[in-house]
């Protein structure tokens, strides 16, 4: 995934303080989000000269500052500056997080949200792109955790800080289930993938083809297969088994995955079905229908819903 860190051996005890950095379209917001549920408490774009002394009031809990190129009075030597200072302070452990991407995936990023970039507010985001990655470059080789996002969605990002930046204030597991189609490839970053295409499929059924896994009559129609009721108690007795394994390994994510050939009818009811269960069993959860969040015409079927 392109993610590199310093030698761990390196950090010091104190108070956890992460400067996240990087050229807009990177992630930064992303990844400032993802601090914040891991119990980090966000500060965004203070000037960079007041920050030892917010630092300097001992905070407590862990820090996540939001510093780019359009601070008040930010410049690559003032940020140098700013880390060797802290780096130096005994009740600090300060880390720099590098948000990273392919200029041409910045690009293309900007094209499709069509905002102006800070550097170029009249002008292409291109020259602005490659202005703000050569003023950030001294910034990025002093990285103590680089990520490159150019082939990361959202949700890979944020798994991947829960692994670097998991301050034990979350303590449980958080599962994620998703359904999708075979024929669109498999979801990145899907740890556990069980394959449906093996029982009854509700597409053949010109009453039930239009309709999706949520929906009752297609559970049943699944269900009626003799095959699910064994395939889906073995899939739970695999995942409570391995739940635990995981939280007690230290990982803060896992995703599930649930296929078939459309993505429509069968992974969409195991999903369903499956993410109840864990919440019920008193799991963090989240579900996912990749293929029907391509169908949603007003996008309300691709936001994450939570299951617990």
């Amino acid at each position: 995934m392109g993610v590199t860190r310093s030698d761990p051996a390196t950090q010091q005890e104190g108070q956890r303080v992460v400067l996240v950095s990087g050229p807009s379209g990177a992630g930064r917001t992303t990844a400032i989000g993802a601090l914040e549920d891991l119990g980090y408490e966000p500060i965004i774009n203070l000037p960079l000269s007041l920050i030892p002394r917010l630092l300097s009031g001992h905070i407590g809990h862990p820090v996540a500052l939001g510093v780019d190129v359009r601070g008040r009075d930010f410049s690559a030597a003032a940020l140098i500056e700013l880390i060797d200072t802290l780096t130096r302070e005994p009740d600090l452990n300060l880390e720099l997080l590098y948000l990273d991407a392919r200029e041409d995936v910045l690009v293309r990023r900007y094209s499709e949200t069509r905002r102006r970039h800070p550097l170029s507010p009249d002008a292409p985001p291109g020259s602005g792109i490659a202005q703000e990655v050569d003023i950030l470059a001294p910034i990025k080789l002093r990285a103590d955790v680089l990520i490159d996002t150019s082939e990361m969605s959202p949700h890979d990002l944020r798994a991947e800080l829960g692994r670097f930046f998991d301050t034990g204030r979350i303590e449980r597991l958080a599962v994620s289930v998703h359904s999708f189609s075979y024929k669109r490839g498999v979801p990145r970053g899907i740890d556990l993938m069980f394959d449906c295409r093996f029982l009854a499929n509700p597409h053949w059924d010109p009453a039930l083809r239009p309709l999706d896994g949520r929906d009752a009559a297609v559970a049943t129609h699944v269900e009626s297969d003799p095959r699910y009721a064994e395939f889906y108690a073995k899939v739970m007795d695999l995942l409570l088994f391995l739940l635990p394994a995981y939280v007690a390994e230290g990982k803060a994510h896992l995703s599930v995955g649930f296929g078939c050939t459309g993505g429509q009818h069968r992974s969409v009811m195991m999903t369903e079905t499956v993410t109840k269960a864990l919440a019920e069993a008193g799991w963090q959860v989240s579900k996912r229908h990749r293929e029907l969040e391509r169908k949603s015409p007003d996008g309300a079927a691709s936001k994450m819903e939570a299951g617990a």
